[in-house]
């Protein structure tokens, strides 16, 4: 498609690949370099951002620092938005690091002005053999980042070769005199740039342009504002799915770049005959107009920072929480409180949907724990969450029921659904914190547990799950054969649990890389799979002690199903599973 533009305008298929070659070779070094740096100096730098932002100055100065070593402002900001996000930083705080990140990254061009192009390909093939020669990964790093510096400086040969018949191309001088006008200059840079998300490639292109004679000083400085407000777009695609601060501080970037530019865009004319009084060279011109620009705007708006706080947190508003609808009571409804029957029989059926969401997590754990990745174990952990927030309700619910005179019978069903309600937490609770850092110890050990392991733990695990379903419904249906068959299957699991540990036990003896890490997780997975047991045979013995007395019916307009002794397992879905 780009060849066929390319004829369609008259320009030489061949003039547009080493272009767009020579491009390609100056962004892969730059990410060679930038990711070496990132290695070599990822945490030192990450410690220096942490250390360096108790008030705006320190800030501006690590942004300016972090990125003036790792040369990718883009990179700094990502951190900074990671940062904000894990509340290890205000908002306010990651705004000096942010401006001072844009004056960092003026140095690729200040480098490249120095017209140190001429040596790339020695700089190429010393990279190359410092890689090849020395053995030691952190020197090799630096043989890396040499390699990457040279290809850097190569590509730009090959984009200036490329571009150089371009001065005698009619088409292309006319498309060069349209962007006298600024707001298309802005315009085009910003879209280039969001494109390859780098304004150090924007502005060297540029500098490769002049000093060709195809694009003036007074042309270049537009198109050097446009190329700023393009690398935000790497920011605000690393917020995306964060929380709204992380967003905010996406938006700072884009709103001190677009001031910056609103600010200037005036006084181009000023800001051309100021760098023309420090220096001739136009690939100097152009990196001093991209230093000042920046350097200016944190001068002016490092100042600023509470108002821009105050706009951004007016653009990117916080969200209202909305729980989800697993997290939302259902039947609690403030009407039945003061019908104190009808009230004790919603809180059984919503004690239903509180077991169901432990039960999910719980027919999910297993196989997360054994295989998950780090997303499914995270995803694991947030199912608490709906726990956590329904238990809540239902603790609150059930503490204002009890502030009334109630009868002993009533009294007893609030005390043992209280109890029923922790019985459920507990075993998201088991979940959240026990299971899943079991699941990532065995991932940071690499373990795979084996067949013959996994087929005993689940079994046990299909056991459980059978208990806490039918602890469940036991629960809600007030069925008591069910109740007692929960309690019974005490011998059934305790019966698995021996046979898995005897097997344990023997494979403790193999040869096995990591057994001892290996034997005390699997141990771990089962006591913890006993333990929810446990807590679901405690439910079936107080699902069995309830007293047995009709529910009431519920009233019109209550916002609840018709229900009786025996009708709550109509509304009372529990989905089948494998596990069941």
């Amino acid at each position: 498609m780009v060849l066929l533009a390319a004829e369609a305008v008259g320009l030489s298929p061949a003039m547009v690949m080493t272009l767009l070659g020579g491009l390609a070779l100056f962004l892969f070094g730059m990410e060679q370099m930038t990711g070496t740096l990132k290695v070599v100096t990822g945490e030192r730098m990450r410690s220096l951002l942490e250390k360096l932002t108790t008030n705006r100055v320190t800030g501006v100065l690590a942004g300016a620092v972090v990125t003036s070593i790792v040369q990718s402002s883009s990179l700094t900001t990502v951190l900074v938005v990671g940062f904000v996000s894990a509340g290890l930083m205000t908002l306010t705080q990651s705004m000096g690091v942010i401006m001072g990140a844009e004056i960092g990254t003026t140095i690729t061009a200040q480098i490249v002005a120095f017209n140190v192009t001429k040596s790339a390909l020695a700089l190429v093939a010393l990279g190359f053999a410092w890689q090849f020669l020395i053995r030691r990964e952190p020197l090799r790093q630096y043989g890396t980042m040499v390699f990457g510096l040279g290809l850097l400086f190569f590509g730009m040969n090959v984009m200036s070769d490329a571009t150089e018949p371009l001065r005698h191309f009619p088409p292309f001088i006319e498309a060069v005199q349209r962007l006298d006008n600024r707001i298309l200059g802005v315009l085009l840079a910003a879209a280039f740039t969001a494109v390859i998300q780098s304004s150090s490639a924007t502005t060297v292109l540029l500098i490769v342009l002049a000093n060709q004679g195809l694009v003036t000083l007074h042309q270049a400085i537009p198109l050097v504002f446009g190329a700023n407000i393009g690398t935000c777009i790497t920011a605000v695609l690393a917020s995306i799915g964060k929380s709204r601060d992380a967003v905010r501080a996406a938006f700072v970037h884009v709103t001190f770049k677009v001031l910056g530019v609103l600010l200037w865009i005036s006084f181009v004319d000023e800001l051309d005959w100021c760098v023309r009084q420090l220096s001739s060279d136009i690939s100097r011109q152009i990196a001093n107009a991209h230093t000042l620009f920046n350097v200016s705007n944190t001068m002016i708006f490092i100042w600023l920072t509470i108002p821009l706080a105050r706009f951004v947190t007016w653009l990117v508003p916080d969200r209202p929480e909305i729980p989800s609808e697993t997290a939302r009571p259902k039947y609690l409804d403030e009407i039945l409180l003061q019908t104190p029957s009808l009230a004790i029989n919603s809180v059984r059926l919503e004690l239903g949907r509180l077991g169901v969401a432990a039960l999910n997590m719980a027919r999910n754990g297993l196989a997360t724990v054994l295989h998950g990745d780090a997303e499914a174990l995270d995803r694991l952990k947030a199912m608490d969450d709906d726990v956590d927030s329904l238990h809540g309700a239902i603790v609150t619910y059930l503490g204002r029921l009890s502030t009334q005179a109630l009868p002993d019978t009533q009294t007893q069903q609030i005390h043992g659904y209280l109890l029923v309600a922790n019985y459920f937490e507990n075993i998201g609770d088991l979940i959240e914190t026990d299971l899943v850092v079991v699941g990532r110890q065995r991932r940071e050990a690499g373990l795979m547990i084996s067949p013959a392991t996994e087929e005993l733990l689940t079994a046990i695990h299909h056991e459980v799950c059978w208990a806490v379903e039918h602890s469940i419904r036991a629960l809600v249906d007030e069925d008591l054969e069910l109740a007692r068959q929960v309690t019974a299957a005490k011998s059934d699991v305790n019966r698995l649990v021996a046979t898995a540990e005897e097997h344990l036990s023997r494979r403790l003896a193999a040869t096995a890389p990591n057994r001892l890490i290996a034997y005390r997780l699997e141990s771990e997975i089962m006591e913890y799979l006993k333990r929810m047991y446990y807590f679901a045979k405690r439910v079936a013995r107080i699902a069995a002690s309830t007293p047995e007395e009709p529910s009431a019916a519920v009233p019109p307009n209550s916002g609840l199903p018709q229900t009786s002794a025996s009708a709550p397992s109509a509304t009372m879905s529990i989905a089948p599973s494998e596990d069941s």
